[in-house]
């Protein structure tokens, strides 16, 4: 999963803005005025200029009064009135009209999302980003003194009672679920500024000068979260479903493929037939070595979801320590590393940036692991690579469910997915796009297509050894991500039941009981953002598919893999022009 660590209403920005050597004097209008943009919108938002790794806000967060907010929102729809008035279309170069209508798609989208979702009113999951995650970043991914973190750290975290005040007078009745996960979330906010941000910065509680501000941050978050607790949650009456037509558009923006959400989930379920076929075929080879002497179940419907099922349950029994979950899946980085050298898979970055971590309690509650990666106006920062263990308020029996889904063989498809050669590596390759518009805006669809198509592309090429194990969990993890776009549409489209869920995930896509409950909560919490998997991975697989058909025995892996790359993190309609143009 990539994260975003944006507000909500702004655009999701995560690369290195650099000077861009424009091919046409309409090729420059463009990139002034991108530049024009994006500096006004740091100024709005601190907390994403410190995302972005521009620290000369970092002493300062947002302001998120009504009256700011209201600049904040002028601003966006103003500048997409006045990006065709002031940048002529025709007279662009091909690669700058395509950033021209990243840029145009990007805007139209924000203003439809404001205008029909209202995040800071319906969502309180918004203030949490700005109160932890901003002081959160500014200590762990800059590259500036430490002493200089250090007070700019302290003169921001002063300003979270206003942030607190600000949510006070403007969250209204949101969904029930947005204001649990925002429970969960604030009290990891306030055992960080307890006792956390000591251990993160090595200072010393009482004389440091993060003492004072974070005391009275303490007293403002404890406040606040009798305010979600008393307040909100018994008036959180809101529908977290956002309903056919409204998802239908989101869609539209989220995907930018042209494929709507019907056509969507019709292909999705037509894969995932395939895919438990697949399952059963390699289940049924695992069989008599798992269970010797024990017959194969009947070869019906029941049987094949059976055989596969418990299969798959025995291999779980195969658990690792949640205490270790951080160590094992280092262990397995310079295994996967070292294939993609020895194999051609693609050149790795000269120097490696990612740290993997234990996930902060603050930020879990949304999925098991994200990949964030590093400040991009900080280039010497590090990209952070966060698993969660199961958060501390569930049961055993729960907990341990988590960790029958996160087997160690299961975790080396989730390093993967999120780092090598998946998010991490794609991302670094998205640095080096001259163009600023596409460094700076993300297209998910991408980042999560490119990922799952990672995965069976490395078992394809050997990883593993052909290990049947390996195969059938990387088949588990990829019919999970189909799943994905059906349980996002049915979920936002239908009157799809919780427990219709919890049965669709467990039976049809082999998922335990603890990571169905979790999907269920983030298909809630996130619509559109699980159908972005399937989708992408889709276009890409369709993509190699027809361009090694052209080109033969010519094709070369390699090299198809970093021109797929060399584009950056953009919307994947265009790959196929891009690619065979190169």
């Amino acid at each position: 999963m990539m994260r975003s660590l944006c507000p909500l209403w702004f655009l999701a920005l995560f690369v290195v803005p650099t000077s861009l050597s424009a091919a046409s004097p309409e090729d420059a209008k463009l990139a002034a005025f991108f530049d024009a943009f994006l500096e006004a919108r740091m100024k709005f938002s601190p907390s994403e200029a410190t995302a972005l790794g521009d620290h000369r806000y970092d002493d300062r967060l947002d302001d998120l009064s009504p009256a700011a907010r209201a600049k904040a929102d002028t601003h966006l729809r103003t500048s997409l009135e006045a990006l065709p008035a002031i940048v002529e279309y025709a007279k662009l170069s091909r690669d700058a009209q395509i950033d021209f209508e990243i840029l145009k798609s990007a805007l139209t989208r924000q203003v439809w999302e404001t205008d029909n979702f209202k995040p800071l009113e319906n969502d309180p999951r918004a203030y949490n980003a700005v109160i932890s995650d901003s002081v959160f970043l500014s200590l762990t991914q800059s590259t500036t003194a430490k002493a200089l973190n250090v007070r700019n750290a302290a003169a921001r975290i002063g300003y979270i009672p206003r942030v607190v005040e600000a949510a006070r007078k403007t969250i209204g009745t949101p969904p029930a679920i947005f204001v649990e996960t925002a429970i969960r979330q604030n009290r990891g906010s306030i055992a960080f500024y307890e006792k956390g941000i000591y251990e993160l910065t090595g200072e010393t509680p009482g004389i440091s000068e993060l003492s004072a501000p974070s005391k009275l941050a303490v007293v403002a978050l404890k406040d606040y979260q009798a305010f979600l607790e008393t307040e909100v949650l018994p008036r959180a009456k809101g529908d977290w479903r956002i309903g056919k037509a409204r998802f239908a558009k989101k869609l539209e923006y989220e995907l930018d493929t042209g494929i709507g959400a019907d056509e969507l989930l019709a292909e999705a379920a037509g894969e995932a037939e395939r895919v438990r076929r697949d399952m059963y075929t390699i289940a049924r080879q695992m069989w008599s070595a798992t269970f010797p002497g024990k017959p194969v179940p009947p070869d019906d419907a029941v049987g094949r979801r059976q055989t596969i099922q418990v299969v798959l349950n025995e291999l779980a029994k195969s658990t690792g320590d949640p205490k270790n979950l951080v160590r094992d899946i280092r262990g397995s980085v310079e295994e996967i590393k070292q294939f993609i050298r020895d194999k051609g898979i693609l050149t790795l970055p000269e120097v490696d940036r990612c740290d993997v971590i234990e996930m902060p309690e603050f930020q879990r509650g949304t999925a098991a692991a994200y990949l964030n990666p590093a400040p991009p106006l900080d280039t010497r920062s590090r990209s952070v690579y966060a698993v969660s263990p199961p958060p501390s308020d569930w049961d055993t029996r729960r907990a341990n469910s988590f960790m029958e889904e996160y087997n160690p063989t299961m975790l080396k498809i989730l390093t993967i997915h999120e780092a090598y050669p998946g998010h991490y590596v794609q991302l670094e390759y998205g640095n080096r796009h001259p163009s600023k518009v596409r460094r700076v805006l993300y297209s998910g669809v991408f980042a999560e297509g490119w990922a799952v198509y990672t995965e069976q592309m490395m078992l394809d090429q050997g990883f593993g050894k052909g290990d049947l194990s390996l195969r059938l969990h990387q088949l588990k993890w990829y019919l999970r991500a189909v799943t994905n776009a059906i349980l996002d549409h049915k979920m936002h489209c239908t009157d799809m039941t919780d427990g219709a869920a919890l049965k669709m995930l467990t039976e049809e896509a082999f998922q335990s009981e603890g990571e169905a409950i979790g999907k269920i909560a983030r298909a809630k919490l996130s619509s559109c953002q699980l159908s972005t998997y399937f989708a992408g991975r889709t276009a890409f697989y369709r993509l190699r598919t027809a361009v090694s058909r052209e080109m033969g025995e010519k094709f070369d892996l390699k090299a198809y893999h970093e021109n797929v790359l060399s584009h950056g993190t953009i919307s994947v309609k265009y790959l196929p022009e891009l690619v065979r143009r190169r």
